[in-house]
């Protein structure tokens, strides 16, 4: 037993159990905190003091992420066996989506804040640190892909083999690629060069191919995995919201490339000079009935949560903000674009909601990050496992 209180005491206390259980999913927070900086920007009945509001977010956001990106260098530089043993885990590897999606409200941020200050090169940061964004969720959108073909005998032994265990995280690599395609719309749009904006427009478009159409998919398993198994336990019952992120942001996404592609298509000469009208119908439409679809599911989260009611709260609680503040973006575009008050109204009220529901998990995030109880990644006992798995085989071939 002391033995085994050393061994312990070694990678479980102070700044090594801190960095060793630094998963993921911590980037969660930058998504949350971000949402909530662009959301400050974006209100339909805003004021000056919501704009310093935003700025404050938005540095807030920028050092937690980089204290998140600081924090995961250092635990795979130190313990690199670590990277193997999340990578395989086929929960934990889910929550690789959050970086790149967390570094995205970063770049949408600085289009709405810095390119007007300071300019030109703002605008080339911007652009640059797109591209940075888009090469990482395209690599965790594919890496799903990978994940989900690799056989059985390679996977973890607590890998997902039933319909019973299938979550809406799995939405997380997908929806990567979906948030970057409308942070890039935003970036288009800033661009001064219009072949740049085009290249960036197009781009745009096959990234939003890449993920709406699989998180449509996964959505239709999600359901049939409700309707079989009924509710997901009580501890990840916050992942019912994650649906409103991809159809929030979605059409989002679909709804902004059409009212950029209205003015870059005809500066370029690109198809037909009716091709940037059309696109922006399309996707003022698409959004709408996408935004439809996502109150549905709204609806759904909002009764799994209280028929769960009380659950534990862990870093899934974060998946109360950053979902439905994108639905709440998407419901303050459509009211622009269709001038409309009731979806203003409507995003007003989610914005609010959204709000609220940040400070109430910052609040418990901080209380379980200086205990330290959050500090846990579940990953990390298939270390022990792979260890005495690898050592038998030695013994095994010793033996023959």
């Amino acid at each position: 037993m002391g033995k085994r209180e050393v061994e312990l005491t070694k990678y479980d206390v102070g700044w090594r159990r801190v960095v060793r259980n630094f998963s993921p999913s911590w980037f969660s927070v930058t998504m949350g905190t971000g949402i909530v900086s662009i959301l400050f920007k974006i209100m339909p009945y805003n004021g000056a003091w919501l704009y310093y509001l935003s700025l404050i977010f938005f540095c807030l956001n920028i050092l937690l992420f980089g204290l998140a990106l600081l924090t995961s260098v250092l635990r795979y530089t130190l313990y690199p066996e670590i990277w193997g043993v999340m990578i395989r885990d086929p929960n934990n590897s889910l929550f690789l989506g959050t970086l790149p999606m967390g570094f995205a409200t970063i770049v949408e941020m600085w289009v709405f804040v810095c390119v007007p200050v300071w300019g030109d090169w703002a605008r080339t940061v911007a652009w640059v640190l797109w591209m940075v964004d888009t090469v990482v969720a395209a690599a965790v959108t594919l890496s799903f892909f990978q994940h989900q073909l690799t056989p059985p005998s390679m996977q973890q032994s607590h890998a997902l083999k039933s319909l019973s265990r299938f979550t809406a995280a799995q939405l997380l690599p997908i929806a990567a690629t979906i948030v970057a395609a409308g942070t890039g719309a935003e970036v288009a749009e800033v661009l001064k060069d219009s072949q740049h904006a085009l290249g960036t427009l197009l781009t745009c478009y096959v990234l939003w191919g890449m993920g709406t159409p699989l998180a449509m998919a996964v959505l239709v398993m999600y359901y049939q995995r409700l309707a079989v198994h009924k509710m997901p336990p009580r501890e990840v019952i916050v992942s019912c919201f994650l649906p409103l992120g991809p159809l929030g942001f979605g059409g989002y996404s679909i709804m902004y490339l059409g009212k950029v592609a209205r003015t870059i298509l005809p500066q370029t000469n690109t198809l037909d000079p009716a091709a940037g009208p059309i696109l922006y119908v399309l996707g003022c439409f698409l959004a709408l009935i996408m935004w439809g679809f996502g109150l549905v599911w709204f609806f759904i989260a909002l009764v799994s949560i209280w028929r769960a009611r009380p659950f534990p709260f862990n870093m899934g609680w974060w998946g109360f903000t950053f979902p439905l503040g994108v639905f709440a973006a998407s419901t303050i575009q459509l009211g622009e674009e269709l001038d409309t008050k009731v979806f203003r109204v409507l995003g007003m009220i989610f914005s609010v909601a959204v709000i609220l529901l940040w400070v109430v998990v910052a609040c418990g995030t901080a209380r379980g990050a200086w205990s330290g109880r959050l500090f846990f990644a579940p990953c990390l006992a298939n270390l022990k496992r792979e260890a005495e798995e690898s050592a038998a085989e030695e013994d095994a071939e010793k033996q023959t």
